[in-house]
């Protein structure tokens, strides 16, 4: 399974993308927005987890971006925004999925 993890908290995405490489995985990386859009658009992932605080386009944008060109790719978004707002956006724009920072990494493996 290939996996693309979008987060700007460089310590954060270093655990996240090592837990998952050492549960078997292939990752890849981004730090911001651009980034995440390009390598979503580019390469096919299985899973992309996706924060939405991003420098760049924030995480609904490259969230938007992706379903435009993606339909079948899974989306968690894993993000400190905790409103039920945010969630119904993430949802409605065609998130899987929804974790709330903090959070436990066996919730999102």
């Amino acid at each position: 399974m290939k996996i693309l993890v979008v987060e700007d908290e460089k310590e954060l995405l270093a655990n996240i993308a090592q837990g998952l490489r050492l549960s078997g995985y292939a990752v890849d990386v981004a730090d911001n927005g651009d980034s995440a859009e390009e390598l979503a658009l580019v390469n096919r992932y299985d899973l992309i987890v996706l924060d939405i605080n991003l420098p760049g386009q924030d995480g609904f944008t490259v969230l938007k971006s992706i379903r435009r060109d993606n339909k079948t790719v899974s989306i968690i978004m894993l993000t400190a925004r905790a409103e039920v707002s945010d969630r119904v956006k993430g949802f409605d724009l065609g998130a899987n999925d929804y974790l709330i920072k903090p959070f436990h990494f066996e919730e999102l493996e």
